[in-house]
């Protein structure tokens, strides 16, 4: 822990990383990572993080790439590095550097991931590193006229293969080659590899390692979100997008509508962009998802514990009134809650009053990580539409520190006699909060 740390802010920031690895235990991640993470020499720290999500139960799938150390290759043995249409063409003396230099490769990644050295972060680590022929390939053929010879695509990952070495516990690294029935073995791309990899296994997350910090907008400011229809927007625009990310974006895409769950892209530059991007809730890159992942629905008995977690600190700085975890449950059926990526963001209840067309809201609770992005706004509107429904004409909430916001949001103050005959009987006046009121 760095000495500016204080221990309650390790403690608070260890806290809010358990429910990443509760939830992340048991899952299949494929990560992928060009030549150059190996050649610049920094592929030893993202050791130690492959080593830490090894050792938090993750199911690892690391998939590896070599254009400068096949370009090196080339180049020693004066061969030209022949593209057509952006694909590298592979012929026979190319071929040979090709598996020399991705032979090479994953050699030093397998070495440094066998460290073991006392007083790092691989101290005592046991990563049991697994190879073999996982990927069945077929050559590219002739584009244009152009034969590409031994480029090829992937044509089939040996998905129970993978699943036997990885309930063994081994980390599974996956070379940008494959093998053909016939023998024949084939350069592949690793974003071909990873993306086709992430998919058979139905993977829970695909990463990219990649040179730039993710998608932006026209301004530059990153994009940390985007749901599938917001990636192929930016895709058919007419905007230049770096090379990388015009690479790595449609993989993203294609991954997340075949039903890969999360798909990231962070930049390799970054130390610990990895565990950033993952253990916190803004992450540090591009998330690329099938739709949006904000689910607003009605909370069930499961929800108690999260919902408790969004009061608690309320109810601490008196901002809210205290509730036991036995009124949670008996009350439940009243509360909606917010979730992002399945993990609860946001809560609220609603007390009607039908003699007098009239509901409380209560219980407006926004995680203070996630706040000043509308998502109060939108619970809030959300309660509304309910109230109308079950036919209320008027909303109302007791507040001590939240005015201003209701205000803003088309509440007028009011007093207690606005307030139905069975809520004035139940104010608090030690407590003395506010009434607000807005017509529905």
């Amino acid at each position: 822990m760095p000495a500016t740390t204080s221990p309650a802010d390790f403690v608070a920031w260890f806290r809010s990383v358990a429910p990443y690895i509760n939830a992340f235990r048991g899952k299949t991640f494929v990560i992928a990572f060009g030549g150059e993470v190996v050649a610049d020499g920094k592929f030893v720290e993202l050791t130690h993080d492959f080593n830490l999500l090894a050792a938090l139960g993750i199911r690892l799938v690391l998939v590896h790439g070599a254009r400068p150390q096949i370009e090196q290759h080339l180049a020693k043995n004066r061969l030209g590095d022949t593209y057509h249409q952006g694909i590298r063409l592979t012929d026979a003396e190319t071929m040979q550097c090709v598996k020399e230099a991705v032979g090479r490769v994953r050699m030093e990644i397998e070495a440094l991931l066998s460290m073991g050295l006392a007083n790092s972060p691989m101290a005592n680590a046991d990563i049991r590193v697994a190879g073999g022929n996982f990927i069945t390939a077929q050559p590219i053929g002739v584009i244009n006229g152009v034969d590409l010879q031994h480029t090829g695509s992937v044509r089939k990952v040996d998905v129970a293969a993978l699943n036997d070495r990885m309930e063994f516990g081994e980390v599974v690294l996956l070379s940008p080659l494959g093998y053909s029935p016939t023998g024949e073995v084939f350069n592949l791309t690793l974003e071909d590899v990873a993306t086709a990899t992430a998919i058979a296994l139905d993977a829970d997350k695909l990463v990219f390692l990649m040179d730039t910090d993710g998608a932006q907008d026209k301004k530059g400011t990153l994009l940390k979100e985007l749901t599938v229809a917001q990636a192929q927007e930016i895709l058919s625009g007419k905007r230049k997008l770096p090379d990388d990310l015009s690479l790595f974006l449609p993989c993203a895409v294609r991954a997340c509508e075949a039903g890969v769950a999360r798909t990231h892209l962070i930049s390799r530059h970054t130390d610990g962009a990895v565990l950033q991007e993952l253990f916190s809730d803004d992450g540090i890159g591009t998330m690329v998802v099938e739709s949006t992942l904000n689910t607003l629905r009605a909370a069930s008995i499961e929800d108690v514990g999260g919902i408790l977690q969004l009061l608690r600190p309320l109810e601490e700085a008196g901002i809210l009134v205290r509730r036991s975890r036995e009124l949670l449950e008996r009350e439940i059926a009243r509360f909606v809650v917010l979730e992002h990526d399945h993990r609860i963001i946001g809560c609220a209840a609603l007390y009607p009053f039908p003699d007098e067309a009239s509901a409380e809201l209560a219980c407006l609770a926004v995680d203070t990580q996630c706040r000043d992005r509308g998502y109060g706004e939108a619970v809030l509107n959300h309660m509304i539409s309910i109230a109308k429904a079950q036919g209320m004409k008027k909303l109302f909430v007791l507040t001590t520190r939240t005015a201003h916001w209701f205000i803003e949001r088309g509440f007028n103050e009011g007093d207690i006699s606005d307030l139905p005959a069975q809520k004035k009987s139940l104010y608090n006046y030690q407590r003395k909060s506010k009434v607000f009121v807005r017509k529905i």
